[in-house]
């Protein structure tokens, strides 16, 4: 059974003829009210420092649980950014692939393209260069035959004119 401050300080003792002062038994029993009183208040304020620091215990542990948490899906949303960015790169990795087979197969199929030009330019240059030269030996021809008709032609009036002061041919001769 608890005993309270205040049912200390209403006890009464009975008195006898020989028995205990009253006034020191009083004082003692005041003293030993004072004494329970302030451990009860003591336990009072202990009690609830204790209920709050549990009360701030637990909402520490549901703060911490809520990290752990926290962390646990903050683990996982990066786990998930890393896949998925792994992922990304290795489609980036596989299309630059097919543009890099794409650009070489284009870039071969215009080398053909260029050879296949170069062929047909030399080809055109070398028929060129024939069909040239052998304008050129025509023209060459034509001026030699030119030539030649020419210096028959001069031989031919050179002969009339001698021939004119040597009095050998007509006028009729010069006219032609």
């Amino acid at each position: 059974m608890r005993i309270t401050p205040i049912e200390i300080q209403q006890h009464q003792f009975k008195s006898r003829l020989f028995g205990y002062d009253t006034t020191a038994v009083d004082q003692f029993l005041e003293l030993l009210a004072d004494e329970l009183e302030q451990l009860h208040r003591r336990n009072n304020e202990l009690k609830e420092s204790l209920a709050r620091t549990r009360t701030s215990l637990e909402q520490m542990r549901e703060r911490e649980k809520l990290l752990q948490q926290t962390l646990v899906t903050a683990q996982k949303m990066t786990d998930e950014l890393k896949d998925q960015a792994r992922r990304d790169a290795e489609i980036v990795i596989a299309e630059a692939h097919i543009e890099g087979e794409r650009i070489l197969r284009d870039a071969n199929e215009r080398r053909i393209q260029l050879v296949s030009e170069i062929q047909e330019i030399k080809r055109i240059r070398h028929s060129f260069k024939n069909s040239l030269r052998a304008l050129i030996e025509n023209h060459t021809q034509l001026l030699d035959m030119d030539m030649d008709t020419l210096q028959i032609d001069m031989d031919n009036h050179s002969a009339k004119v001698q021939a004119l002061f040597a009095d050998d041919i007509s006028d009729d001769d010069l006219l032609d």
